[in-house]
């Protein structure tokens, strides 16, 4: 069965850090485009990172930018999501998404076709 799963979240202080990880089973996401988004009630869904197959290009978003890394390990089968000063507004369920490509769409392409369900992030201020 292909799945994406994601963990690492939880409840932290605002300042505070979290890693998020994403592990493919089932499949390889080797050589894929990966991006992380996240939804907060009542809000649209929003993409947070992205990262190319061969992992040397990645993008942000402009609210975490320069907060929030990127990075994926080819033997784990497996993207990370390091994120640092975290803030309450970074307060959202964390979802992976996998394309069939090796570079990255914007976060609005329907190319982003194999989804995790989510790891909630809450930051307390």
């Amino acid at each position: 069965q292909v799945q994406l799963v994601e963990s690492g979240g939880g409840s932290v202080q605002a300042g505070g850090s979290l890693r998020l990880s994403c592990a493919a089973s089932g499949y390889t996401i080797n050589g894929r485009c990966v991006g992380w988004f996240r939804q907060a009630p009542g809000k649209e869904r929003e993409g947070v990172a992205r990262i190319s197959g061969n992992g040397i290009t990645t993008y942000y978003g402009a609210s975490v930018k320069g907060r929030f890394t990127i990075s994926r390990d080819s033997a784990k089968n497996t993207v990370y999501l390091q994120m640092n000063s975290l803030k309450s507004e970074d307060t959202a369920l964390y979802y992976c998404a996998a394309t069939t490509t090796w570079f990255c769409p914007a976060f609005e392409s329907p190319e982003y076709n194999t989804w995790g369900q989510g790891t909630q992030v809450t930051v307390s201020s």
